[in-house]
């Protein structure tokens, strides 16, 4: 959608050239000021040259420069309507009072993009992948393993099928041995991390679903994706490790979830309440 433009900017940064970075950047900095400047001032501002404002436009798919001026204008008006005050990266120089407003908006900020980004019939058919596999398996390094782990607790509730393996040596023999039939859920923010990229080759070599949920929609990560599911989350030189990327992460396991719970009903409530009962005496 039109509104959303800001938001497919960032999901698509990190195709970007250097110089179209540099725009990139100062738009997302001074959405307001570029809406008034010229190609040339933008180029100057940006210290490119104006064929490389040129090609940020073509590779955001538009057709020139005024159709970018058009597009970011309807996607301001659209953000306008939300509180933005407080927006922006934290700095060293914030008041305690704007700090904790900054990290409330950057998390709601982070659910926000995530819930613009969502496509319908890939999400669908990201759960008719988990229903018809024989066996899923979440994978993820670093914090992104502690979603599988959490992405795993919550299936596992529903669905006995089910496994996540934290140690990436054992990741990696895992996904070698998956097979057609089974599906590898794979988390990551950057989609750039060795051992996340290794994992994803080696389940789709084996013939395995991989279901990627990350930030980029396109990224080393990505490129052995079957189906991608994307966050909306950004982190500032200071939020490096900031909880709004996992926030947005399990906002996507919660509608995986729930919606598995909500197609497959009749199967999943009678696991549940097996596995409910099946704690229920390790609570006082």
């Amino acid at each position: 959608m039109q509104g959303d433009f800001l938001v497919k900017m960032r999901t698509v940064y990190n195709q970007f050239t250097r110089a179209e970075k540099k725009v990139a950047d100062y738009i997302l900095q001074n959405p307001k000021e570029v809406l008034f400047m010229s190609i040339t001032d933008l180029a100057e501002a940006c210290h490119v040259g104006d064929t490389s404002v040129f090609r940020f436009c073509k590779s955001m798919e538009l057709k020139g420069y005024q159709e970018f001026k058009m597009v970011l204008s309807l996607s301001l008006n659209e953000s306008d309507k939300e509180n933005s005050q407080f927006s922006g990266n934290i700095n060293l120089n914030d008041t305690f009072g704007e700090l904790t407003k900054k990290v409330l908006n950057t998390n709601i900020q982070a659910l926000t993009e995530t819930y613009a980004l969502l496509n319908e019939a890939v999400f669908s058919e990201a759960i008719d992948c988990l229903h018809e596999a024989e066996r899923i398996v979440f994978f993820g390094v670093g914090a992104s393993v502690l979603t599988a782990l959490k992405a795993t607790n919550k299936f596992l509730r529903i669905e006995p099928k089910v496994y996540c393996i934290q140690d990436s040596h054992m990741q990696a023999m895992t996904a070698s041995t998956m097979k057609p039939g089974e599906t590898a859920v794979i988390f990551s923010y950057s989609g750039a991390t060795k051992d996340t990229i290794h994992v994803a080759q080696l389940a789709k070599e084996a013939g395995a679903k991989v279901i990627c949920v990350t930030r980029f929609s396109k990224s080393p990560l990505t490129s052995y994706a079957d189906l991608t599911l994307l966050s909306g989350a950004n982190e500032g030189p200071l939020q490096g490790g900031s909880t709004s990327g996992e926030i947005s992460q399990l906002f996507l396991i919660d509608l995986m979830y729930t919606e598995y719970y909500r197609r497959y009903f009749n199967v999943c409530s009678k696991n549940n309440e097996k596995t409910s009962r099946s704690v229920l005496e390790k609570i006082f």
